[in-house]
């Protein structure tokens, strides 16, 4: 599906981020991003299937699972007009932003890697994980011992106080302070490309159920 050539168009609109460009090369980003990332999508189905049958693999091209292409500028210093990497989210049928419970692809030129879990959640959604935490301590020692023996490491924006309401000598402190609760692996940029690529990203996918199965029992989510 994803082939060298993805990577070559990425690397080249890293260096001609502007519309000029953008439209003049759109075929090769139709052929070597936007096809096969369709054609990922529709084929991890199953395999999401298999983890929950609560997430949604969308291979429409807009409003699915593809992530756009365009970058929102309108408060950011950065004004080119392109994203330069390809994200892919698997998000939970009752959510409806990149805010929800899922799994995430992301393919760069020089970063590629998988993810699950939950990114910038709202305050009611962050304040029931952090409360199921507190609630299920194991629970939450054993998925944490699980994803790190699965190469996954937690990531995103922490605070710098423990949150209202938690002893800052609680045992959990540092989990507890997170505001994201992402589990992320990095992987080698020469797997996309590789046949089985659907089969191995939907493996790596399913290591990250515990978590994603914890975040959606703290908000009442069918899993």
């Amino acid at each position: 599906m994803f082939t060298r050539k993805t990577f070559k168009f990425l690397r080249d609109l890293e260096k001609n981020n502007n519309r000029d460009w953008f439209e003049a090369n759109k075929h090769h980003y139709e052929e070597y991003v936007r096809e096969p990332a369709l054609a990922y999508i529709e084929a991890m189905a199953p395999y999401l299937k298999k983890i929950s049958p609560h997430f949604i693999a969308s291979p429409k091209k807009v409003g699915g699972s593809l992530m756009r292409v365009y970058r929102d500028v309108r408060f950011s210093k950065d004004k080119t007009p392109y994203k330069t990497n390809i994200g892919i989210q698997f998000r939970h049928s009752a959510g409806k932003d990149v805010h929800a419970p899922g799994f995430y692809l992301h393919i760069e030129s020089s970063d590629v890697f998988v993810a699950g879990g939950i990114w910038h959640p709202d305050s009611p959604t962050l304040n029931n994980v952090r409360l199921h935490m507190d609630e299920n301590r194991s629970e939450w020692k054993k998925l944490s011992k699980h994803l790190t023996a699965k190469g996954y490491e937690l990531h995103g924006d922490s605070l710098k106080k423990a949150p209202r309401g938690y002893d800052p000598e609680h045992p959990l402190i540092n989990d507890l302070k997170r505001k994201d609760f992402i589990a992320v692996q990095n992987i080698k940029a020469a797997t996309v490309t590789e046949k089985d690529f659907v089969k191995k990203s939907g493996a790596l996918f399913a290591s990250t159920r515990p978590l994603i199965r914890f975040i959606c029992e703290s908000n009442d989510l069918d899993f």
